[in-house]
């Protein structure tokens, strides 16, 4: 089986929102924490959640990004299980086998969105429309098998008939990387 797991490509999640998933924190769309809430009343840091955040079934974080990721029967079971304590704890759920229920039909959606190849990273956009939460997912994936450098989000190209200049190439996954060296 296969879940979305955080991934952060640079530091901007953690002073994006007010609580960052940590990576490899494993994800649901924490779409439910949003119910009967007025996007337009949220602070900045709600309004980014809201807009694009997955939530971490651990830290209870927010994520911009996710990484799909094979996911053994025994993480499957461990983030239920911590999805569902953060429903007592922090939602009030009535009992842990009712959160467990919820917690369980959240992973097991999350779990849908990864009908792509391990490594593929998808991105949340959620709006309300008709009154209802509306999401949409996005994937980045290497442009080809040959890609040995992985993701690269941005790339700026010579354009015709502008002044001429060297094409710059940004890679945000060795950024990090360059970074850390």
């Amino acid at each position: 089986m296969k879940l979305p797991r955080a991934i952060r490509l640079d530091p901007s999640d953690t002073f994006v929102f007010r609580r960052a998933a940590e990576p490899g924190d494993w994800l649901v769309t924490g779409s439910f924490l949003f119910g009967g809430t007025d996007p337009s009343a949220l602070d900045a840091k709600g309004k980014a959640a809201f807009r694009s955040g997955f939530l971490g079934v651990a830290s209870f974080g927010w994520s911009t990004l996710a990484v799909v990721t094979e996911a053994s029967e025994p993480e499957l079971e461990a983030a239920v299980e911590s999805l569902a304590g953060h429903l007592v704890d922090k939602l009030g759920a009535p009992d842990l086998a009712t959160a467990r229920a919820a917690a369980a039909e959240e992973v097991a959606f999350a779990a849908t969105l990864c009908d792509h190849p391990p490594q593929t990273l998808l991105a949340l956009h959620r709006t309300i429309e008709d009154g209802e939460i509306r999401e949409r997912f996005r994937t980045l994936t290497p442009r080809d098998a040959s890609q040995s450098e992985g993701f690269r989000a941005f790339e700026f190209l010579e354009v015709a008939g502008e002044e001429d200049g060297p094409v710059e190439h940004v890679d945000l996954l060795n950024l990090e990387k360059t970074r850390l060296t």
